[in-house]
């Protein structure tokens, strides 16, 4: 009977430590289970970390680069328009000269003579090296007599009624335009074409009549 009874002791505390260390192991591995989370999370942030660094730095690369390029565009223009205002300025000479012109031209007391002559003359030249030094500058003159009004380069100020010219035809020009390397530094004033309204009149009732025949 004592004998029975030790038996159930020993196995009783056997029992006992085989929960314990069940238990311990559970433990173990929920620590370890609970580490291996905070691992994975761990690694989950910093790569979405460098992912926003990298997108940071892209766009950091990217703006610098957009400087870069403005930089060098301002840079160009400034080198290739710096004297845009100055020759625009410089357009002045060319109309004040042709105003003085037209004024002798026109004076009664000067018409016909030697001296209108040589004072044209003189003018003319002037205005010839102007254009000259303009073009070396590569500032042109815009052409404009007979050509089709384009809005780029002409203003229109007035019209001309014109049946033998399509209507839109540049007929006069009141002021000269320039362009400078490409770029309009000031239109053409012109003046343009249209349709004599009673011409066009009779012009529509003659094709009706015909059409009626």
């Amino acid at each position: 009977m004592e004998k029975e009874q030790n038996n159930e002791t020993i196995k009783n505390q056997s029992d006992q430590k085989n929960n314990q260390e069940l238990k311990s192991t559970n433990n173990d591995n929920e620590v370890s289970k609970g580490s291996d989370d905070e691992e994975v999370i761990k690694k989950e942030e910093s790569e979405k970390k460098i992912l926003e660094l990298e997108d940071k730095l892209s766009r950091t690369l990217a703006e610098m680069e957009n400087q870069r390029r403005r930089f060098e565009k301002e840079k160009e223009d400034a080198y290739e328009y710096g004297g845009f205002a100055l020759a625009k300025e410089c357009l002045n000479l060319i109309d004040n000269l042709e105003r003085s012109k037209q004024i002798l031209e026109n004076d009664e007391a000067l018409k016909d003579s030697e001296a209108l002559k040589k004072t044209l003359e003189h003018l003319d030249i002037i205005n010839k090296d102007l254009i000259s030094i303009f073009s070396k500058n590569k500032i042109k003159p815009i052409e404009s007599l007979n050509k089709k009004l384009d809005p780029n380069f002409h203003q229109a100020m007035m019209e001309i009624e014109d049946n033998q010219k399509e209507p839109g035809t540049i007929v006069k020009e009141i002021q000269k335009g320039f362009t400078i390397k490409e770029r309009l530094l000031r239109p053409s004033l012109v003046c343009v074409s249209k349709k004599n309204e009673k011409s066009s009149e009779n012009s529509e009732k003659n094709k009706e009549n015909s059409d009626d025949k």
